[in-house]
């Protein structure tokens, strides 16, 4: 699980560049229950956060890299971010935005993996990251999807210290990867990784790419306000055994996320 006690490799943060600031904002004010308090001044607005319940659980910026698509951004919270920085060009990723402080907040930096996944690192200051996880409309795990499980473990677990567990999916679906930060125990595994093919990764152009997982409380209902409020399913609704009922989604913008009804735990004794 995720919690808001960062450790080194766990997600922190997530950010969402978005063509329009406005429409992603009311789009998931409408899904998630999101409210939006922007950074700025007037309708011209650049960014700024998501807040649930008056805790923030996401930023939200104007996407302004040529030619790229609109994306969820995952930060993980690491103790260095040069030395990270350092890690990453050695195990031959690619830094996309060098390490650079965000006032007292803290220091960040954005990276491809080998295979041109992206991802975010964090070293925090007086900002350690979102404020409310694992709860309904907050980050609950994140996954990759890579068409090289092995040289994404290899990469992640060098650069983040991430560890691994291998469990088959069901019906012979292939192998899902569970992913721990270093020295923690299972119970803080935050996230997965998965093998597909170039084809199956249409919306990064067959590049890898991670996105966020976020927990409602009615998978269902939640999927009909994506394709109510102008966005679509790639995957689901479907129950994972053991994991909770989920639906992959696309926003209006083309931004992928998963929503996730978790399952109730089984009782003991």
């Amino acid at each position: 699980m995720i919690t808001t006690d960062f450790v080194p490799g766990s997600p922190c943060w997530l950010d969402l560049g978005a063509p329009d600031v406005r429409a992603a904002a009311d789009f998931y004010g409408a899904v998630l229950g999101w409210e939006y308090e922007s950074m700025g001044e007037g309708e011209d607005m650049e960014g700024g956060m998501f807040r649930k319940d008056g805790k923030i659980v996401a930023g939200l910026g104007k996407l302004t890299e040529e030619g790229a698509r609109s994306a969820w951004m995952i930060y993980y919270t690491v103790a260095d971010a040069d030395a990270t920085t350092r890690a990453v060009e050695s195990a031959g990723g690619t830094v996309r935005v060098p390490p650079r402080d965000l006032d007292e907040w803290g220091r960040m930096a954005q990276y491809s993996d080998p295979l041109g996944g992206q991802f975010a690192v964090w070293q925090p200051g007086t900002n350690a990251g979102v404020e409310l996880v694992d709860e309904p409309g907050s980050l609950s795990w994140t996954e990759l999807y890579t068409t090289d499980a092995r040289a994404a473990q290899e990469f992640y677990g060098g650069v983040l210290g991430w560890r691994f567990s291998d469990m088959p999916l069901p019906g012979g679906g292939g192998t899902y990867t569970l992913i721990t930060p270093a020295g923690q125990p299972e119970e803080r595994m935050h996230g997965g990784l998965m093998e597909m093919a170039a084809t199956d990764l249409a919306l990064a152009g067959g590049k890898p790419y991670w996105h966020p997982v976020f927990n409602v409380t009615d998978c269902d209902a939640a999927v009909a306000l994506v394709t109510g409020n102008g966005g679509r399913v790639q995957m689901g609704p479907e129950d994972a055994e053991g994991v909770g009922r989920l639906a992959v989604c696309v926003d209006p913008a083309g931004a992928d996320f998963v929503v996730m009804t978790p399952a109730e735990p089984v009782p003991q004794g």
